[in-house]
């Protein structure tokens, strides 16, 4: 009840209205049956919008941290996120990762929607970084297709470190679904899953026109801090993407104007529907029972 209060009342309304969202291939989320959404992160915002487009209710693993703490403040933290579709777990055991694969793995079992950021955490400058192979083991585990989700524009909407989100225009990209059931009876074997892992990774790559970086994002955040409490250079990975100057910036500049005239952001100036969907040895044509989210 209070997830359908949040998204319908209280907070769904206000979104739509202060952050339009163009939504493309919202008809590839399965109408019924388990299913991952894997998707980008690139702000906070992403696990707002996305559960917002789709009809279905959306179901993510949360730290236990965000059910736990005492007195008012903590009550009503637990109850915003169970109502928004937050589910606990602890990771701070020696066997924190195999109880969120069990939990996760259970719901998608259930039947229900399950959304990860196989990133792992949100990326520290914009790119995409390399996937952690958890949701290759329970889409092995549970045979359910994978659903791959481009948020853009949310990194603009709701900045890193921002105290307030921004009004604007954001584009949620749903892919073709990914069938692996190739690999059927294969979840254990590490080689297939970070293959699999690879293949969710560069259709999130298509969709989304960022640029990839085969390191873990959470590595690169550390050793940002790391360099920022010594005072020395972060290392390679962690420097962010060379900007255009002089004769490229202008015309970057000209560009972007010209897609946000044609009511687009920039990163959308030329792909086609064609281009979300996929061709890849994983993709499916269509799913039966699916329907607009």
């Amino acid at each position: 009840m209070l997830y359908n209060l949040y998204k319908y009342v209280l907070l769904g309304p206000l979104l739509r209205l202060f952050f339009p969202c163009k939504v493309v291939g919202a008809e590839y989320v399965p109408a019924s049956g388990g299913a991952v959404l894997v998707g980008n992160h690139v702000s906070v915002a992403d696990s707002f919008f996305t559960p917002l487009y789709i009809k279905r209710r959306v179901y993510y693993l949360a730290k236990a941290e965000y059910f736990t703490e005492k007195g008012v403040k903590g009550f009503l933290k637990k109850m915003f996120f169970s109502g928004a579709g937050q589910v606990p777990i602890d990771r701070s055991g020696a066997n924190a990762a195999r109880d969120a694969l069990d939990t996760g793995s259970r719901l998608l079992n259930r039947g229900e929607l399950l959304g990860i950021y196989p990133e792992g955490t949100r990326s520290p400058d914009g790119r995409l970084y390399k996937g952690k192979t958890g949701v290759a083991r329970m889409v092995l585990e549970t045979g359910v297709p994978v659903v791959p989700i481009a948020m853009i524009g949310t990194d603009r909407v709701a900045p890193i470190g921002a105290k307030m989100w921004r009004p604007g225009k954001i584009q949620m990209i749903v892919g073709r679904p990914l069938d692996f059931s190739r690999y059927e009876g294969m979840a254990g074997d590490r080689f297939v899953e970070r293959s699999m892992t690879d293949e969710i990774m560069y259709r999130l790559m298509e969709l989304s026109g960022q640029e990839y970086v085969d390191v873990y994002a959470a590595k690169v955040k550390a050793d940002l801090e790391e360099a920022k409490k010594s005072g020395r250079p972060a290392g390679h990975a962690a420097v962010a993407p060379i900007k255009p100057t002089g004769r490229a910036a202008r015309k970057a500049r000209r560009a972007a104007k010209k897609a946000a005239r044609a009511g687009r952001t920039a990163s959308d100036t030329s792909p086609t529907t064609s281009r979300f969907e996929g061709r890849g040895p994983g993709t499916v044509t269509r799913l039966p029972g699916t329907k607009a989210g």
